[in-house]
């Protein structure tokens, strides 16, 4: 595969996965709007909110940067990489978390995965603001 066709490839797959997490954030946040309302208690639609929140935001940062970077530098296709996979561990384990909670049956591997999606929403951050200073440099 040639590196403008890889660079291609690279970006589509950011904008598909950008989207894909933003039409899910959407859906989830509806969902938790008006069928958990009823089952969750306040600490838990607190909870379910917030992974939706950080679910829109990422899924927007994804796609910003998958318009405005060529995503063809170890380093930016590290930030994507941090990004995506701190979406879905960070808020897929909320999800998870106040779901299995209201169902009496809290799934306590989800806990640990948490602060590790937000790990590496921290890192794809830091990735990002340190490719800006490189630039400047």
């Amino acid at each position: 595969m040639t590196v403008s066709l890889t660079k291609k490839v690279m970006v589509l797959v950011a904008q598909l996965i950008g989207a894909l997490l933003g039409l899910l954030a959407v859906i989830f946040g509806a969902f938790g709007a008006h069928l958990l309302k009823k089952t969750f208690t306040s600490e838990q639609l607190n909870s379910f909110e917030t992974g939706v929140k950080y679910q829109m935001y990422h899924a927007l940062l994804i796609l910003m940067i998958s318009f405005n970077l060529n995503l063809e530098t170890g380093l930016e296709k590290a930030i994507i990489y941090c990004l995506i996979i701190g979406t879905i561990l960070f808020s897929f384990s909320i999800y998870g978390l106040c779901i299995s909670a209201s169902k009496g049956k809290k799934i306590k591997i989800f806990g640990p995965i948490t602060p590790l999606g937000g790990l590496f929403l921290v890192v794809g951050w830091g990735l990002l603001f340190y490719s800006f200073i490189k630039n400047l440099i």
